[in-house]
């Protein structure tokens, strides 16, 4: 599969995983990727905890309310720092995202399926910080994303998209524009 086909193919996966263990080495390669990330003034705001220990396992699910991925054999936690950077600006959230983005398409061209599950995490239940604790994270993270891996038990569908020309264009916004 070349990135553009994984680009396309990838899309956000809440069903239920198969009982498969995922690979050490798909791991490595899935948190490899997300640290490849480019990072605004190279600040490297982005820390990764791959939970794949199903005991460790059980206990963060748990921390999750409502559940989510409750099938899913491994869990990637996306942790940032919100460091300073050019002219006392912060890009952790940019980031992240692309650190997520880059696991993402690893996770499909792998064979594997995920979601982003951000909002669920950091919204006012603040279920990231009990996550966190389970997993010993210091104050100066905050962890802000879980993405599930795992072999999908069920076809992805893809969302309907708007059309090109209703959100790109050439030269100039123009809402009637023709590719």
């Amino acid at each position: 599969m070349n990135v553009i086909e994984t680009i396309q193919k990838r899309h956000s996966y809440r069903g239920r995983y198969k009982a498969e263990p995922i690979s050490r080495d798909d791991l490595l390669t899935i948190m490899e990727a997300g640290l490849a990330a480019p990072s605004g003034c190279n600040m490297q705001t982005v820390s990764l905890i791959c939970v794949d220990d199903p005991e460790v396992l059980k206990k963060v699910k748990e921390a999750i309310d409502p559940p989510v991925a409750e099938t899913a054999p491994a869990l990637i936690c996306v942790l940032t720092q919100r460091i300073n950077a050019y002219r006392d600006r912060c890009y952790a959230t940019q980031d992240y995202a692309a650190a997520i983005e880059n696991m993402l398409l690893a996770i499909v061209e792998l064979g594997y399926q995920s979601c982003w599950y951000e909002g669920h995490i950091t919204d006012e239940d603040r279920i990231g910080d009990r996550i966190a604790k389970i997993l010993h994270v210091p104050e100066s993270y905050e962890l802000v994303c879980i993405l599930p891996i795992g072999i999908a038990e069920e076809e992805t569908a893809a969302p309907k998209k708007k059309a090109f020309q209703e959100r790109a264009w050439f030269n100039a916004f123009d809402g009637n524009a023709k590719v």
